[in-house]
């Protein structure tokens, strides 16, 4: 296949990378960098190749079976005594994460309006309620291939304010490599390293790409150009990830600034953009939140119409009331009066503590030869997905562990 071909054919790949670079990411990576420097670049590293290593396996099983993640799951457990239990763990876990995150994605957004018009309370409530908007437009409006090229578009929008600014830094290029390759956890860190993992390798994620490769194609001969997709779009997400965390630490670190809000997150685009820093990052957080604010709804409907076998796809009534719910409980979560970078921050957290059962989920259908016959998981595939699902576990015991006090 031609590179121009190839490139034409780049799509849920991109919605993946969209739906991954949000607020709550942009967020995340500039406090990990403000307050820890180059050090745990080594887990936005491993979250870029664990999600390159899940959503492929993802992609595989949707061109495969023709079928989303929660539809095979539906397939695999319809004859067991613990068929409804687990169906609803995974709803009620997507469900109620989902909304966290929409809420932080909404907040997000809400901040690159405030950064443009001002930090008030009216301004944001105001921006809540526009960006529930315009999502739930898009949605009800909107066709896949719509959504998925205005996605694109936002997202770029923001990658390019900060892989400018990350030249004109001019980090420190040994440290860099330092925290890319010595994994690290300094005190008080563990929270902000699996909000990182939490915000790369989204759990809700891997149901949209099933579904979103079996929208798209068809014939099991695409398989190259699914993987090629995948592995393209998602690591130049991932380097766009290492490269915000490195700016605000060549920027902010070390310089006893407090990230309290989108002001002090403009900071690190200041060496390139001076005093328009603000409006870029204004415009980058209104990009990244509008596309995240779309893809979690977008990806929960998927998930629990095809775990409930409803028939209708993305026009079905029940899918877009669905979708439409994530949205309005986010937004009611946004305008709570919690602090926006508080809820942008709670919800990655609470993503990297979910993603071991989805992943565990999808591992088990991967293994299934009945549905994917010569294409189930190889037993390197199995090692890496085991991998990331043992490794996303002792962090978040940890963490729990730490919590009650028992380390």
């Amino acid at each position: 296949m031609s590179i121009i071909k190839r490139i034409k054919n780049i799509g849920p790949g991109a919605l993946v990378a969209a739906a991954f670079i949000g607020p709550g990411t942009v967020t995340a990576c500039t406090l990990a960098g403000a307050n820890y420097g180059y050090t745990l670049l080594w887990a936005l590293l491993f979250a870029t190749i664990a999600t390159v290593i899940l959503q492929e396996m993802s992609a595989r099983l949707g061109l495969v079976t023709q079928k989303g993640l929660g539809e095979n799951l539906r397939g695999m457990f319809s004859a067991s005594i613990f068929k409804w239990p687990l169906f609803i763990l995974v709803i009620i876990a997507l469900y109620v994460g989902n909304a966290a995150y929409e809420a932080g994605n909404l907040s997000g957004a809400a901040l690159g309006i405030q950064a443009l018009l001002g930090e008030t309370q009216t301004v944001y409530r105001l921006s809540v309620a526009l960006i529930s908007a315009l999502a739930a437009l898009l949605l009800l409006l909107g066709s896949y291939k719509h959504i998925e090229k205005t996605l694109i578009a936002l997202v770029l929008t923001m990658a390019l304010a900060f892989i400018s600014t990350f030249i004109a830094v001019g980090p420190d290029f040994i440290a860099l490599f330092k925290g890319l390759v010595t994994p690290r956890i300094p005190n008080e860190s563990l929270m902000t390293v699996i909000a990182l993992i939490g915000t790369t390798v989204v759990p809700y994620n891997l149901f949209l790409h099933a579904s979103a490769v079996k929208n798209k194609w068809s014939d099991i001969s695409d398989l190259s150009t699914v993987r090629t997709d995948t592995a393209a779009a998602i690591g130049v997400g991932g380097l766009i990830t290492i490269l915000i965390a490195s700016t605000a630490a060549a920027s902010i670190f070390g310089t006893g600034l407090q990230v309290n809000g989108a002001g002090d997150m403009a900071k690190q685009l200041e060496p390139l953009f001076g005093s328009f820093s603000k409006y870029m990052l204004g415009i980058g957080f209104f990009a990244a939140g509008l596309s995240s604010s779309v893809t979690a709804p977008l990806a929960t409907a998927y998930a629990m119409t095809e775990i409930l076998g409803i028939e209708g796809g993305t026009k079905s009534r029940t899918f877009k009331i669905i979708a439409l719910s994530v949205i309005a409980i986010g937004a009611a979560l946004a305008l709570t009066g919690i602090k926006p970078i508080t809820i942008i921050l709670s919800a990655q957290f609470a993503n990297g503590l979910l993603l071991p059962i989805i992943a565990t989920f999808l591992l088990v259908a991967m293994n299934r030869t009945e549905l994917l016959g010569r294409y189930e998981n190889s037993f390197l595939g199995n090692i890496l997905g085991s991998g990331v699902v043992l490794i996303t576990t002792v962090l978040g015991l940890r963490l729990i562990m730490k919590a009650i006090g028992i380390l």
